[in-house]
C-alpha cells in the first residue's frame, strides 16, 4: 500500500487501534486507481472515507457515536451491503434511521452503494459506513494484538472477497479456500477467535447473497455463516433493514451490482471470440487538436470501435496523448511552463475535446507513466541483447548560443527535396520527407535564431537493414491478409524499395525516457521510438494483464488508425522494433490511413495555429452528431478532402434533416396518428411492396457490413443514408397516409415496415452518431441494446415489418435535426475563415518558392512580387504569358495501371521515367479518356 501514501497512525490513536490514515489521497489518485487490482482500489476508498471522518472527529473532539445525534442510512431495500452498517450500529447501540430509496449513489467502481449521513460526514462505502461505529462498540472492537489482523481482513473482504462474489463461482473459489483455511486455524467459531469482530460482520454480509443463491460453500464457511447469523445483534440489524430477523437480502440487487461491477472491469481476450484491439495514433500534446487531427485518427477509430462492439466483437479502443520529445519542450518554452505542466494542460484539453466528440475509449491515457518507461526500456534491452542496436558517432548540430546539442525540432531550414524554407529537422511539413537536421539547407536554431555548428556525438541506432528480411515478410503477409489501404501500401513500399537505413533512436534531451545503459544515461529515447510503445503502456494502465492483448497474436487483431504522415513509423519502425526484440508480440494486422482534410481551400497547421480546432467546434452551437456525421461522411480516405462551411450546411439540411430526419418523423407520426402509438401488426395486405423494400434494404445492409469490416467508413454512412432514402421513397410511392382511410390493414403493413426501417437506421448510424441513435431509441422506447447490429437484426432487414414487435408502444415523435440557417454559416465562416485567406496566400507563396528551391533555393525575388512600399494594393496586376521554363516535363512509360480502389474516376499508375530509384506511382484522371485495357504496356 505504500505506493498510495497509506501509513499507520501513531500509537496515540489508541481509541481505534490500528486503523489506517490515507495521506494526500485526492480524487485524482482515486480515479487513477480504479484500474488497479481490486484490493488496492476498494481499500483505498474505505480507508480514505473512514480516516477522513475519524480525523475530523478527533480534530473537533466530538463525543462518541452513542452520545451524538442519530445517523441516517439511505439504501435500496434488501441490499446486503447495507446490512453491515445496520448490524454495526446495533452492536454500538447507536441510533440509525434507515431510509429506502431507489436513487442510491454510485460508487467509483460502477456499482450502486449506500449513503450513511452522520453529524460529521457522509460515507458511501459499506465497510466505511460500518467502520464508523467501530470505536463505539465494545463487542466489535479488537484487542491491541488483533487490530492489524482486523485491518488485513477488512481489506481482504473489500478487495478480494466482495469482487469475487460478483464475478461468480470460479473467481470465488480461491477466496473461499483462504477463508476456510483461516477458520480452520482459528481458536474459535469466528475468524479471530471466540468473539465476533467487525470483519466477521462484513464477510457475512458479502457472502449472504451467495448462500441464498444456493452456491456451494465449504463446510467450515457454511457453519461460520450460520454462527454469525445466530448473533442477537446480527438479527437485530437484519430486522431493521429487512423487517424480519430471518429476512432474505435482494438477489435482484446483487445481480444488478454484479453486472455493473463486470461492466467496469477491463476486458480481456476470450478464446473462440473475435478479439479486436483498436488504436488511434496518439495525438501530440503540444496543441489543441484541429478537425483534421480529429477525423484523421481518433474519430475514425471511434466509429470503427463502436461498429465492432455493435457486432458483438470483444473490442477495446486504446488511445492517449503522446507527451515526450522536443515539441513539448518547445511549447513549454513558448508558454513559460515546465514540460510536465504543459502536458497536464494540453492532456486536459485533448480529453475534453474527445469527450465532447463522444469518443468511446476504453482507456485514454498518456505516455509519461511508469509503465511506459518500463516497457520501453525493456523493449530496448531486448533489441540490445539481440544485437539489433548499433553505436555510432554522428555529426549533430550544436547551438553555441544555447550551449547544447539541438534536437530535431529545435532546428529549421530549407528542405533539400522540395525547397520548403520552414522544414523541421526531422520532417518537412510541405512534402512529408523524413530527414536528419544536418540534411537541411541553411539550418538555424529555433531557440536563438543563430546558425548552429556541427559537432560529433555518440548515439544509438536501430539496425533496420539487419531486420529488413523479417520486416519484409511481415509486410508482404499482413498487407494482403489485413487488406492495408492503398496509400499505406504505397508509402511502406517506397520505404522498403529505397532500402532501409540504420535509424537513430536517442536524443540529447531531458524530457523523455532515459536510456538504461552506461555511456548513454544522459540521453533519452527519440520520441518516435518510444511513442508507439504508448499503445502498449496505456493498455498496461488499463489492465495489469496487458500481455493478453499485446503478446497474443493468435487471438487478437490489432487495428490501427492514423494519418498518412505516420505510416512509416507504424508499418516499418515499430514492427521492426517488435520483431527484433524476439518476443511474441501482437503486430498490426489492419490499418486505415487517411489523407489530409483541408480547410476552405487552405491547410490546417498546428505550428501556425490556423484552422477550426476541437474547442471551436464545441463553441459553434452545432450539435455533436452533425459534426461527427460531416467529418465521417467527408473522411479523406483515398484523397485529400476539404472542410467547407457551405458543405456542412448542405449535408445537415439536405441529408440529415430532409432525408433521414424527415423519414423518421413521418414513420413515427404515422404510428401515433393512425395506430394510437402502437406498432401495427403486419399482414398479407401490402406484403408485395414491403418485400421489394426489404430486398433493397437487406442488400444495402450486407454492403454496409462489408464496407465497415474493411474500414471504409464513408461507404458505411453513405449506405445508411441510402436506406433512409429508400424509406422516404417507399412512403412516397405507397402513400400509407391515404391508404389508411380506405384499407387500414394494408396501411398497417406499410407503417410497420417504415417504423422497422427507423429501428434499423438507429442501428446503422450508431457508430457515426451515437447521440442521434439515443434520441431515436428514446422515441421508439427501445433499450440501448437495440442499437446492436446482431446477425439476427441484419437478417431481419429483409422483413422490416417484423423488426419491431406488433403492439409495441412508441414514445412521442419530435424533430431530431435542426436546420442551419444561412446567417449562421456566414457568421461562422467569417469567425473562423478570416485568417485563412492570408494563410492560403502565404502557403501558395511558400510553395512557389519551394518549387524553385529545388535548385539551391531558387529565385527568392519572386516571393516579394506584388508588394509595395506603401502597402498592399487592390489593383489587379495584368497577367503575363505563362513561364513554361519553370515546368518540369518528363516522358515515361506506363508499366501498369489499375482502377483506384477509393475513386472510380482515377487510375493508379506505375510509370518508368528511367530513374535509378525505379518506377514512380502516380494517380491520374484518365479513366474518362482511355479504357483500362489500353493503359497497359
Amino acid at each position: 500500500m505504500s505506493n498510495l501514501g497509506i501509513a499507520h497512525l501513531s500509537s496515540h490513536h489508541t481509541a481505534v487501534p490500528g486503523f489506517f490514515a490515507a495521506l494526500n489521497l485526492g480524487s485524482r489518485v482515486l480515479a487513477a486507481n480504479t484500474t488497479m487490482p481490486d484490493c488496492t482500489a476498494f481499500s483505498s476508498l474505505c480507508i480514505l472515507e473512514y480516516s477522513q471522518s475519524r480525523l475530523k472527529q478527533e480534530r473537533q473532539q466530538l463525543p462518541p457515536c452513542t452520545t451524538i445525534m442519530a445517523s441516517t442510512l439511505s439504501t435500496r431495500f434488501g441490499d446486503a451491503q447495507a446490512l453491515k452498517a445496520c448490524i454495526a450500529a446495533s452492536y454500538a447501540g447507536a441510533k440509525l434511521e434507515v431510509q429506502v430509496t431507489e436513487n442510491a449513489p454510485a460508487s467509483i467502481f460502477g456499482t450502486l452503494t449506500v449513503s450513511l449521513l452522520t453529524p460529521h460526514c457522509v460515507l458511501t462505502e459499506p465497510n466505511a459506513a460500518a467502520f464508523y461505529f467501530f470505536g463505539s462498540s465494545e463487542a466489535l472492537r479488537p484487542s491491541l494484538d488483533q487490530s492489524a489482523k482486523v485491518d488485513h481482513w477488512l481489506q481482504w473482504e473489500a478487495g478480494q472477497l466482495r469482487p469475487a462474489t460478483y464475478r461468480g463461482a470460479e473467481a470465488l473459489a480461491e477466496p473461499l479456500k483462504t477463508l476456510e483455511a483461516a477458520l480452520t486455524a482459528s481458536a474459535g467459531p469466528f475468524l479471530l477467535g471466540t468473539s465476533i469482530k467487525l470483519v466477521d460482520v462484513c464477510i457475512y454480509c458479502s457472502l449472504l447473497p451467495v448462500r441464498e443463491q444456493g452456491g456451494s460453500l465449504p463446510a467450515a464457511v457454511a457453519a461460520y455463516l450460520d454462527k454469525v447469523a445466530e448473533e442477537p445483534h446480527v438479527q437485530a440489524g437484519t430486522k431493521q433493514l429487512l423487517g424480519d430477523p430471518g429476512g432474505k437480502v435482494s438477489l435482484g440487487i446483487f445481480t444488478a451490482d454484479a453486472a455493473a461491477h463486470a461492466a467496469r472491469l477491463p476486458k480481456l481476450p476470450k478464446k473462440g471470440q473475435r478479439n479486436i484491439m483498436v488504436t488511434s495514433a496518439l495525438p501530440y500534446v503540444n496543441n489543441v487538436p484541429h478537425l483534421g487531427n480529429i477525423i484523421g485518427c481518433v474519430l475514425s477509430a471511434d466509429c470503427y470501435a463502436r461498429y465492432c462492439r455493435s457486432r458483438g466483437y470483444n473490442t477495446i479502443f486504446i488511445c492517449g496523448t503522446d507527451e515526450y520529445g522536443t515539441a513539448t519542450e518547445t511549447k513549454a518554452l513558448e508558454e513559460g511552463l515546465s514540460c510536465a505542466e504543459i502536458c497536464d494542460k494540453y492532456h486536459a484539453v485533448h480529453s475534453a475535446v474527445y469527450e465532447w466528440f463522444e469518443c468511446s475509449f476504453d482507456k485514454f491515457g498518456r505516455t509519461p507513466t511508469r509503465a511506459q518507461t518500463e516497457i520501453c526500456q525493456a523493449l530496448f534491452m531486448d533489441l540490445w541483447n539481440a544485437g539489433n542496436i548499433t553505436e555510432q558517432t554522428m555529426e549533430q548540430l550544436y547551438s553555441e548560443a544555447a550551449g547544447k546539442f539541438l534536437a530535431d525540432r529545435f532546428v529549421v531550414g530549407t528542405c533539400p527535396k522540395c525547397g520548403y524554407e520552414d522544414a523541421r529537422g526531422d520532417q518537412c511539413d510541405n512534402c512529408g520527407s523524413l530527414m536528419n537536421p544536418t540534411d537541411l539547407i541553411n539550418p538555424r536554431c529555433k531557440l536563438t535564431g543563430t546558425v548552429p555548428v556541427i559537432k560529433s556525438t555518440r548515439h544509438l541506432f536501430l539496425d533496420l537493414p539487419k531486420l529488413s528480411d523479417k520486416l519484409q515478410h511481415y509486410i508482404d503477409t499482413t498487407s494482403q491478409l489485413g487488406g492495408w489501404s492503398a496509400n499505406c501500401v504505397q508509402v511502406t513500399s517506397a520505404w522498403m524499395r529505397d532500402g532501409l537505413k540504420q535509424r537513430c533512436i536517442t536524443r540529447d534531451l531531458k524530457w523523455g525516457i532515459p536510456v538504461p545503459i552506461d555511456g548513454y544515461r544522459d540521453k533519452v529515447f527519440y520520441v518516435w521510438f518510444d511513442a508507439p510503445v504508448g499503445y502498449i503502456s496505456i493498455t498496461a494502465n488499463y489492465t495489469n494483464e496487458w500481455q493478453q492483448w499485446w503478446q497474443n497474436p493468435e487471438d487478437v487483431e490489432l487495428v490501427q488508425f492514423m494519418g498518412k504522415d505516420n505510416v512509416p513509423f507504424h508499418t516499418v519502425i515499430f514492427p521492426a522494433s517488435l520483431l527484433g526484440s524476439g518476443r511474441h508480440w501482437t503486430l498490426m494486422k489492419n490499418i486505415s490511413v487517411t489523407e489530409y482534410l483541408n480547410y476552405e481551400g487552405g491547410k490546417f497547421s498546428k505550428s501556425r495555429g490556423t484552422g477550426v480546432f476541437g474547442n471551436d467546434a464545441v463553441e459553434t452551437g452545432i450539435p455533436v452528431e452533425v459534426w461527427r456525421y460531416y467529418l465521417l461522411a467527408n473522411r479523406p480516405e483515398a484523397q485529400d478532402t476539404d472542410f467547407k462551411w457551405g458543405d456542412l450546411q448542405a449535408r445537415n439540411n439536405n441529408e440529415l434533416l430532409k432525408n433521414m430526419g424527415n423519414f423518421i418523423n413521418r414513420a413515427l407520426v404515422f404510428v401515433v396518428k393512425f395506430f394510437d402509438g402502437k406498432v401495427p401488426a403486419p399482414n398479407a395486405r401490402g406484403a408485395e411492396a414491403v418485400a421489394e423494400l426489404g430486398q433493397a434494404v437487406s442488400a444495402k445492409v450486407q454492403e454496409y457490413i462489408a464496407a465497415m469490416e474493411k474500414m471504409k467508413l464513408r461507404d458505411g454512412i453513405r449506405l445508411a443514408m441510402a436506406i433512409s432514402a429508400d424509406g422516404n421513397k417507399f412512403f412516397t410511392e405507397t402513400e400509407p397516409f391515404k391508404v389508411v382511410k380506405t384499407d387500414p390493414e394494408h396501411a398497417a403493413t406499410l407503417v410497420a415496415a417504415g417504423v422497422g426501417i427507423v429501428r434499423l437506421l438507429a442501428t446503422l448510424i450508431a457508430p457515426y452518431m451515437p447521440t442521434l441513435t439515443g434520441k431515436i431509441l428514446q422515441q421508439l422506447q427501445l433499450p440501448a441494446a437495440a442499437a446492436n447490429l446482431t446477425d439476427e437484426v441484419a437478417a431481419a432487414a429483409a422483413t422490416p415489418q417484423l423488426l419491431l414487435q406488433a403492439g409495441h408502444t412508441i414514445g412521442k415523435p419530435a424533430p431530431l435535426i435542426t436546420e442551419i440557417k444561412d446567417e449562421v454559416i456566414e457568421s461562422l465562416r467569417a469567425r473562423f475563415g478570416g485568417s485563412q485567406a492570408e494563410t492560403a496566400a502565404a502557403q501558395a507563396n511558400s510553395s512557389s518558392k519551394g518549387a524553385a528551391g529545388n535548385k539551391k533555393g531558387g529565385d527568392k525575388a519572386a516571393a516579394s512580387k506584388g508588394s509595395s512600399k506603401g502597402g498592399s494594393s487592390n489593383k489587379k496586376e495584368p497577367e503575363g504569358p505563362a513561364d513554361i521554363a519553370r515546368v518540369d516535363i518528363r516522358v515515361g512509360i506506363i508499366q501498369k495501371a489499375w482502377r483506384h480502389p477509393g475513386a472510380d474516376s482515377l487510375y493508379v499508375e506505375n510509370i518508368d521515367l528511367g530513374e535509378e530509384s525505379g518506377p514512380r506511382t502516380v494517380v491520374s484522371g484518365l479513366v474518362r479518356h482511355i479504357p483500362e485495357e489500353e493503359m497497359q504496356v
